[in-house]
């Protein structure tokens, strides 16, 4: 750990993709971070106990002064991608605001991130205003870093995202000229290291850096590469016609994120963004991974996370999925659902503990066990393997078409192995008190490209009368064993 770590780190942009990981990441190293946010409220679960929080606005000079007290690194990682109207001249003056208040406070170095292209190019209107915000940070005075990156690859990154839009969800796909543009994606991890290890470069070597991955490839080599690691198989048809324009349409219609801002990203990316400048792999030790490495991890990386995530915390605990169809996460979609009970924690999870086999699945049994059936007929297990005790379980038990996944004292995942055009999960978690409790239930699948999403969605109907039964069936099931409980209870008390 440097000298640098004794003092605070102003950090900016920590609500975005980078920033946010980021952030982490200087936690885990033991850095002190203090982020200037908008909205303090909504940012206040995002950071461990030792990272202050600073509300201020950077088109609001007045707001910024003590963000900088006592700070000697500050990183800028603001952008406008999802702006309207003049962006370019507000990005400039928040960089203006930024930059005069870090020379006033004495701030010694900033960090910035950007993206790459070059001037020998017309650049679209957002990267030539994210290269014009890093001239205006040099300009103060202040020393000041900038890293121009190519395509990010991980969970979340928005081109990641559109990456796996197309993937997944277009069995064949119209290809037009920009998805040949070559460029050099660089894997998130490799940003953040990058990002890290400017905080050890001597100011004196503070410049712009183009930073890439391994490999130069096009959007479709991309996307071919994220559907072998899925398994999908991807056509394309190439035409010549599609413009910008029509493109952010056309992408519209696949998802409603980038009919918001698919032609800004879309104007970005049909410029080469591959490194001409190799300085990067000289000052520094990063070495950055290939496409295939930087795909497979941000989906193992993505995995880990679904898998340690905690439903009660991550959603809402109205009980129905917000949307119809349920919400996603990443390339998964998610049905949850909630129901109070008046018992104690443990008397609610006793009868998910008992589910399968002969107890059978508290509802709507009979499609259960046709459900079963048409596995068995496509051969798979079916619903013949029933349990191995009708009381207890453990990881790694086979529990009728599921096996247990994951068992804590009040929270239950199942993984299924029934076939499925995807990887699904069904997991129970229970929170509460010794006199009252919620019982939560989700539905989890990982579609395995359009046919798998259509899977979900065909059946989701039914998902609503099962999975709505089965959880009524449950909490009626802890309700009255814990009444007989107590019955018995109170009947010995009385002999």
């Amino acid at each position: 750990m440097t000298e640098t770590s004794n003092t605070r780190i102003l950090l900016t942009g920590a609500t975005g993709y980078v920033g946010g990981r980021l952030l982490g990441v200087l936690e885990a190293q033991g850095y002190r971070v203090r982020c200037l946010v908008r909205r303090p409220d909504e940012f206040q679960s995002r950071g461990n106990a030792a990272t202050e929080i600073v509300q201020g606005d950077v088109l609001a000079p007045d707001t910024l002064g003590p963000a900088f007290d006592d700070i000697e690194t500050a990183y800028y990682l603001i952008h406008s991608m999802g702006s309207t109207g003049e962006f370019e001249a507000a990005e400039q003056e928040a960089a203006r605001n930024f930059a005069d208040a870090a020379r006033r406070a004495g701030v010694r170095r900033i960090i910035y991130l950007g993206g790459l292209g070059h001037t020998e190019d017309e650049l679209s209107a957002h990267l030539r205003s994210r290269q014009a915000v890093g001239e205006v940070l040099r300009s103060s005075g202040v020393p000041t870093l900038e890293f121009r990156a190519s395509v990010i690859i991980g969970s979340g990154s928005l081109s990641f995202e559109l990456i796996r839009a197309l993937v997944e969800r277009l069995p064949i796909m119209v290809a037009p000229k920009w998805v040949s543009v070559p460029a050099q994606p660089i894997a998130i991890n490799d940003v953040l290291e990058y990002l890290v290890a400017a905080l050890d470069l001597p100011t004196a070597q503070y410049q712009v850096y183009e930073i890439g991955g391994a490999d130069q490839v096009s959007y479709a080599d991309l996307m071919r590469a994220y559907a072998r690691q899925r398994g999908i198989a991807l056509r394309m048809i190439p035409v010549p016609f599609l413009t910008p324009y029509i493109s952010s349409l056309w992408l519209g219609l696949i998802t409603p994120l980038y009919a918001r801002i698919g032609r800004k990203l879309i104007e970005s990316i049909v410029h080469s963004s591959v490194v001409h400048d190799t300085a990067a792999l000289d000052r520094f030790d990063v070495r950055p991974m290939g496409v295939e490495e930087a795909i497979r991890s941000a989906i193992a990386n993505e995995d880990h996370d679904f898998a340690t995530t905690r439903w009660s915390d991550a959603l809402s605990s109205g009980g129905q999925s917000p949307t119809w169809g349920g919400v996603s996460f990443g390339s998964r979609l998610v049905d949850s659902r909630t129901v109070n009970v008046a018992v104690a924690r443990a008397e609610a999870f006793a009868p998910i503990l008992r589910i399968g086999g002969e107890t059978g699945w508290y509802g709507w049994n009979w499609l259960w066990q046709m459900r079963g059936f048409l596995d068995l007929l496509v051969g798979g297990v079916g619903m013949r393997r029933g349990r191995r005790s009708p009381t207890s379980l453990r990881v790694g038990d086979a529990l009728d078409f599921w096996r247990v996944e994951l068992l804590e004292p009040a929270r239950l995942r199942l993984a299924a192995e029934m076939k499925l055009p995807g990887r699904a999960w069904l997991e129970f978690e229970v929170t509460g008190d010794a006199t009252t409790s919620t019982i939560r239930q989700t539905a989890m699948f990982d579609p395995l490209g359009l046919w798998g999403r259509a899977y979900w969605y065909l059946l989701f109907p039914m998902h609503q009368l099962v999975f709505g039964g089965m959880l009524r069936g449950i909490a009626s099931a802890a309700v009255s064993q814990a009444d007989s409980r107590r019955a018995e209870s109170q009947s010995v008390t009385e002999v």
